[in-house]
């Protein structure tokens, strides 16, 4: 029976691990297409983070309530639910798209087709609520498929699916998709999350959460806040994820606009280059078992966060693609190790039964900073733009997020070693 019990599991990790393959593949593709389909209607920098501040907003929206909701329902069957309607809202996207083809040019302020860009702020939504719920939900499923002893393992595989779609192949194909039709980008990614929904199909396993019989909002809800309130590691890795977030979606934006305007590169090049970052990350997510095993966890996170800071900075400083794609290597390289150090840590000491709350509350925290940057760095580009030509003005978002990060380094190294170093007493 364990026999049994064990090969069930192996095949559900399996299935999980390329359903999230799917699902990330399809948000590579929209990481370059939201970003680059909103350049092609405006050259406003705000405007230009628009689009990807509503796939970013929810995360601040609904995080609380997709962990409450994740604590109340088959986590499963809220997967299957939210890449639904993630598949409906980018068939809706690309139908958009073709219907006002051939598109008006940019414009310098204002969006060249309104309707359209308001239309793609919607769905954009859509796609972004639903990924708060589903995302969400996934995390609490890992834990029953393994054992805690192979949590690293589990997330290191599937991290390195994830990278592998979504920022090795999707970039890539979103530059070719939207370089031959731009519409087709959105109606590719409606077919990947109709493929993943058949590859969940196939799970099996109780994925209900323990039997509770509180059922008011308000009571659960205090309940996961007490405990992230007596775990003050947890609220660490909540800050520093939440640093880490704000300065890489600053990042995000202002590369968009710097790779165009100051390398001169288009939208297959820029995708290729997101792509040869990745390789980077695959490869972390090969080594980041061992090497944590090696050094430690404390010290790998330690090392991640410094890393992080030197690698932001650098981006602005490379001066053609290929230095510009060598920087992306190291630093997705680096992330993985961040990645599976907090994520492993997160799902061994918060109870099953709590795991939806505390991770809504955490991701609030954290994934909640993303909005923010993205409308950071376009303000950042504009504030910049009054003291310096256009081209320095937009490598201030890279300066800024170098900085912040290297005095979040200082402010919790003591404390990564300190943290890891009781993992199993929160």
């Amino acid at each position: 029976m364990a026999t049994s019990n064990s090969l069930t599991a192996s095949t559900g990790l399996r299935r999980l691990i390329a359903a999230a393959g799917m699902t990330n593949l399809a948000d590579g593709i929209a990481l370059l297409v939201w970003a680059w389909m909103a350049s092609l209607l405006t050259r406003d920098p705000v405007l230009v983070a628009v689009l990807p501040v509503a796939i970013r907003l929810p995360w601040f929206l609904f995080s609380l309530p997709a962990g409450l909701v994740t604590d109340r329902m088959d986590r499963l069957r809220l997967m299957r639910l939210m890449d639904m309607v993630r598949m409906a809202a980018f068939a809706g996207a690309g139908l958009s798209v073709w219907l006002v083809l051939p598109l008006a040019p940019a414009t310098e302020t204002g969006t060249a087709e309104p309707v359209l860009f308001t239309t793609l702020v919607i769905c954009a939504l859509l796609v972004g609520t639903a990924e708060v719920f589903r995302d969400t939900a996934a995390q609490t499923i890992l834990p029953t498929l393994v054992s805690s002893r192979g949590l690293e393992r589990a997330n290191a595989r599937l991290y390195a699916a994830e990278l592998t779609g979504n920022a090795l192949l999707g970039p890539a194909f979103g530059a070719i998709l939207i370089g031959a039709f731009v519409w087709l980008p959105f109606g590719a990614n409606a077919v990947l999350f109709l493929a993943a929904l058949i590859v969940l199909s196939g799970l099996r396993g109780d994925f209900a959460p323990p039997v509770r019989t509180r059922r008011n909002w308000r009571a659960e809800l205090c309940e996961g806040l007490t405990f992230l309130r007596d775990a003050p590691f947890l609220q660490v890795l909540a800050v520093v994820t939440a640093t880490w977030n704000l300065c890489h979606q600053m990042v995000v934006i202002g590369l968009i606009l710097h790779v165009q305007e100051n390398l001169g590169l288009d939208a297959t090049i820029y995708g290729l280059i997101l792509g040869a970052g990745a390789v980077g990350g695959v490869a972390g997510g090969f080594v980041a078992e061992r090497g944590i095993a090696r050094i430690g966890a404390g010290t790998a996170a330690q090392w991640s966060t410094l890393a992080s800071a030197i690698c932001f900075a650098s981006i602005g400083l490379a001066p053609n693609g290929w230095a510009l794609a060598i920087v992306l290597v190291l630093f997705e390289f680096q992330s993985v190790f961040w990645n599976v150090v907090s994520i492993s840590y997160r799902q061994r000491v918060i109870p099953n039964a709590l795991l939806g709350r505390v991770n809504g509350i955490y991701r609030l925290l954290s994934w909640g900073m993303m909005p923010i940057g993205l409308l950071l760095s376009g303000v950042t580009v504009r504030l910049a733009e009054t003291v310096a030509d256009r081209d320095l003005a937009l490598l201030a978002p890279f300066a800024l997020a170098g900085l912040l990060t290297a005095v979040l380094t200082a402010g919790i190294w003591k404390a990564l070693i300190e943290g890891f170093g009781n993992e199993r007493s929160p």
